[in-house]
């Protein structure tokens, strides 16, 4: 069974960092691109970031990309050893409130709900002062 959890959310202050995590089990973690996705309250899924694998059509070993609201900010990694995604959530802003899911990718870059098949359940973060 496909299981993918996150951790690492919580409240910060704006301009401070956060680390979330997402721990894959149940498929070959290394062999899946994986991405980053965010839901605000009133808002639709928002795509944050991706990382391909090693080997993967169409990638660089494990390129990443983001959104044009994280980049520069934002930085995703992943340790495929531990099969565990991570999102680097630095000079965070109100605007980056929501809950924030990671997700298989299984066509594309993963940056629509259509390219993803697995999410997790979310963590949620809050940005405010």
């Amino acid at each position: 069974e496909v299981q993918l959890v996150e951790s690492g959310g919580g409240m910060v202050q704006p301009g401070g960092s956060l680390r979330l995590s997402c721990a894959a089990s149940g498929f070959t973690f290394s062999g899946y691109t994986m991405s980053w996705v965010r839901l605000a309250p009133g808002k639709g899924p928002e795509w944050v970031s991706t990382i391909g694998f090693a080997g993967s059509i169409g990638f660089a070993g494990s390129s990443t990309y983001y959104s044009d609201s994280v980049k520069g900010r934002f930085t995703i990694s992943r340790d495929n050893a531990k099969n565990t995604l991570y999102l680097q959530m630095n000079s965070l802003k109100p605007e980056d409130t929501a809950q924030y899911h990671c997700a298989r990718v299984v066509r594309g870059l993963g940056t629509t709900v259509g390219e993803t098949d697995y999410w997790g359940q979310g963590t949620q973060v809050t940005v405010s002062s």
